[in-house]
């Protein structure tokens, strides 16, 4: 299946949902970060400096051309947020997207047709399920960037924008949404736990939370070349590509955030480029720079960048001349407690032996 992004695209799906306890162990190896879960207030140890990442993506949207086109990345992944919906038989008044970026979520919920295998010759926007979509971001640049142009779809959606003083602490009221969605973006919040509570606090009884973010093995290609090209050049690393959350981590946090009926799964992206500098030049576009704190500050040397295209390609790079760049997305859904929710049997209750079925087979 190809996308029709500025750049050829191939996209690798899991065969089958993967559980929440996926194995990781024919993996190769990769960062992985950790957590540490508080009762209450900031976390002591921030990975990421929220105030870079504000100002990248304040300069991206600067420039609305070279952002609209980077955007193709964001988007596919909104309409594969948006899709989940699909299974929901239900309308939702009012609506929240975290981390909306340029409001790619908005764009996919009044895309024409969503749903191609439907029995009916054409299926309705997904907009018609929502009454209220409220788009929130810290970058009002970001946010605002598309304010003046009209959606472009058979849908319409009541769109309300709201700036964020911080996205690690949401100015909502207990109990005030009925689905709280996020596309690429959590990827960046340094108290994930904490941020997950406070949208399990704002959702209503039994009504869901629908994401996705970047993890795992995300741009292994350049994390691995530009570490082999810094240790050739300089003899030492450091960190260029931001560590990210496994699929593994994500469950847990799920779970310990008060989430209940728990769905992740994980997809691969991948993208070819040209080079790595279009690959660089993209994700700058995208507001995805490197956002570590304590990284080296300035640009990567030249001589640096020179030895890390020539390493990527002799590793990674594909007969065609092109270089591919994996993005592995990690969805997740839960719901908020509720009374009339379905719940598990007790243990014990069942009247089939699972070892029975098996033997079967």
């Amino acid at each position: 299946m190809r996308l029709n992004f500025p750049q050829a695209c191939r996209i690798y799906r899991s065969p089958v949902v993967q559980s929440l306890l996926l194995s990781s162990k024919n993996a190769p190896p990769r960062q992985q970060r950790g957590y540490a879960f508080q009762t209450s207030g900031m976390p002591s140890l921030k990975v990421f400096n929220l105030h870079t990442k504000w100002l990248q993506k304040e300069r991206a949207a600067s420039n609305p051309e070279a952002s609209r086109q980077a955007d193709y990345l964001k988007d596919e992944v909104a309409m594969r947020v948006v899709e989940r919906l699909l299974d929901v038989k239900r309308h939702f008044p009012r609506v929240l997207d975290l981390g909306a970026n340029s409001c790619n979520i908005a764009r996919a919920l009044v895309r024409e047709n969503p749903d191609p295998t439907s029995e009916v010759p054409l299926s309705a926007p997904l907009s018609e399920k929502i009454g209220e979509l409220v788009a929130a971001d810290s970058s009002q640049a970001m946010l605002y960037r598309d304010a003046d142009l009209p959606f472009e779809g058979a849908g319409k959606l009541n769109l309300t924008r709201h700036v964020l003083t911080n996205e690690e602490l949401l100015p909502f009221e207990s109990n005030s949404f009925d689905m709280v969605l996020s596309s690429m973006s959590m990827h960046w919040i340094n108290d994930i736990p904490g941020v997950l509570a406070q949208i399990n606090n704002i959702l209503k009884p039994d009504c869901p939370f629908i994401g996705a973010m970047l993890g795992g093995d995300t741009l292994f290609e350049l994390r691995t070349s530009l570490q082999l090209a810094e240790s050739e050049r300089r003899g030492g690393i450091s960190p260029h590509v931001s560590p990210l959350a496994d699929v593994k981590d994500v469950g847990g946090l799920l779970g310990k955030a008060g989430f209940k009926m728990l769905t992740v799964d994980v997809e691969d992206i991948i993208v070819d480029y040209p080079d790595t500098f279009a690959l660089m030049e993209d994700l700058q576009a995208m507001g995805e720079g490197n956002a570590v704190m304590g990284r080296e500050m300035g640009a990567i040397g030249r001589d640096v960048l020179l030895a890390n295209e020539g390493i990527y390609r002799e590793l990674h790079g594909n007969e065609d001349g092109t270089i591919p760049a994996t993005f592995r997305i990690i969805h997740m859904i839960g719901w908020k407690e509720g009374g009339d929710q379905p719940q598990p049997l007790k243990r014990g209750s069942g009247e089939v032996n699972l070892k029975d079925i098996l033997e079967q087979k």
